[in-house]
């Protein structure tokens, strides 16, 4: 059990205003594996003040001093990587070897990252007769959600901090304990009291609080495209800078000339992390009509290699979702697919084989599915993918652009130029070519109601910077 009665403001851990707790129960086990602490408005109050008083001086720290800090809080997390790791895969459900890589790796490296970005960031430039400056925005609350917890909690807090802003966490209420982790981190580190700050509670009641908030200045949100909607309006009112990370509904693309044993295994890869848990899964595959069948046959010997199974098992590659409600809203897409007339290849709402306990599903895929159904055009964040097929390029490109969201994608071919000419048509943020790896240096965010701004590399700096223009004589 991982038990936390108090909030981390000011550099102090702090009772919070309500007496109540979250308890946070096990994607594995279903049972109760820690708590924290049901923040309320007061604490937010305390927080965002305790941010306000510490900004100006945290402002002012050179960029060398504000680097050092953010190395200290790098070597926390290699210190705490296992225990990272086991938290998230407790909460999530995670296969343990993937967090170790992901859900603690990928904090490590972003946290180091913009440690050396910083230093050498352009923070004045002149132009012409004109000084201009990059400052620090001010306040940010960081709201963030529970697939990839600390992840996304660090892709937030480290260029934020690095800009010189400070901050207040609100992590999600289903997977909250590795965001203490990292509060333990900063304390530990020293940072000065008021520069990170953690309310844990309900988004109804701290997130809310927050994006409302007169002395926050900007509000960086990751989670679901309806409450980023919500979060929207609410900063509206003070006119807060917004950044959205949102949903998605991912095309990866097959044209006829791609290695299609590698496009299919790589699809599936894409659409199958954590559980299919992950705003940029690739969750339709566009192919040829004319390799429909060859394709389908391909994806779903492939999707049997991914069976659920205990995720502390060294072989796991799919483990249980986050929650019953999530398993339940899985299963009725799941549902709404068959009654539309997608056909089932693999897969539905079946209790997996030996997994009575955790919330587990199977991989499922569907085949001939049309572009107007359902489960091609929600997300679903879920195990499940669907197979579309199209005649030529144009009716693919049309397919994949067809959505409300336009976060992510890839492409396969045997032609690069090709696919980078297809790539360049789709309307989304990012866009795999041939199962290209992940680049933390690149900017990652979406197109239309997948959000607004970016993240990672200097383009996730550059969301926590003012610019100011001085004007000079000569």
């Amino acid at each position: 059990m991982q038990n936390y009665d108090k909030l981390y403001i000011n550099g102090q851990w702090t009772a919070s205003a309500d007496s109540g707790f979250i308890e946070v129960i096990g994607a594995v086990s279903e049972e109760v594996i820690g708590r924290v602490p049901c923040g309320a408005q007061e604490d937010v109050d305390k927080a965002v003040g305790a941010a306000r008083t510490a900004f100006e001086a945290w402002a002012a720290t050179g960029v060398a001093e504000r680097a050092a800090f953010l190395m200290k809080l790098h070597q926390g997390l290699v210190e705490r990587s296992d225990d990272i790791a086991a938290t998230v895969t407790a909460e999530v459900g995670m296969p343990l070897k993937l967090s170790q890589r992901i859900q603690a790796g990928l904090p490590m490296a972003i946290m180091k990252s913009y440690a050396a970005m910083i230093v050498d960031y352009p923070l004045e430039e002149r132009i012409g007769t004109s000084l201009v400056l990059h400052e620090p925005v001010g306040v940010v609350a960081c709201i963030t959600p529970w697939n990839y917890p600390l992840h996304q909690i660090v892709a937030k807090v480290a260029p934020a901090l690095a800009a010189g802003c400070c901050v207040i966490v609100k992590p999600s209420s289903d997977a909250p304990l590795s965001a203490f982790i990292l509060a333990e981190i900063v304390d530990k580190a020293g940072l000065p009291p008021g520069v990170f700050n953690l309310v844990s509670g309900h988004g109804a009641t701290v997130g809310e609080a927050l994006a409302s908030h007169r002395d926050v200045d900007m509000v960086s949100f990751t989670g679901s495209t309806a409450v980023g909607k919500r979060l929207s309006i609410l900063a509206a009112e003070t006119v807060k800078r917004v950044s959205l990370e949102l949903g998605g509904k991912s095309a990866s693309v097959i044209l006829d000339d791609a290695d299609l044993p590698a496009a299919v295994k790589g699809t599936l890869a894409a659409g199958l992390l954590n559980s299919g848990q992950t705003c940029s899964a690739h969750t339709r595959m566009l192919v040829p009509e004319s390799l429909y069948e060859q394709i389908a046959s391909l994806a779903v010997e492939v999707a049997k290699t991914y069976a659920p199974a205990d995720p502390y098992a060294e072989r796991t590659r799919l483990g249980p979702l986050v929650s019953a409600s999530q398993r339940e809203r899985v299963k009725q897409y799941i549902r709404r697919g068959v009654e539309e007339g997608a056909e089932m290849l693999l897969g539905g709402v079946d209790v997996p084989e030996g997994l009575e306990k955790g919330f587990y599903v199977s991989p499922t895929i569907f085949g001939r599915v049309d572009p107007s159904m359902t489960i091609a055009r929600e997300e679903i964040f879920g195990p499940v993918l669907s197979i579309i097929s199209y005649r030529d390029e144009e009716e693919a490109i049309r397919i994949a652009n067809d959505t409300i969201y336009g976060l992510a994608g890839g492409v396969w071919s045997g032609d690069e130029e090709r696919a980078v000419r297809f790539a360049r048509r789709m309307r989304t943020g990012q866009v795999d070519i041939n199962g290209a790896p992940f680049n933390i240096y690149a900017p990652f965010g979406g197109y239309k109601q997948s959000g607004t701004g970016r993240e990672l590399g200097k383009y996730g700096l550059e969301e926590f910077l003012e610019i100011k223009s001085i004007q000079l004589k000569d």
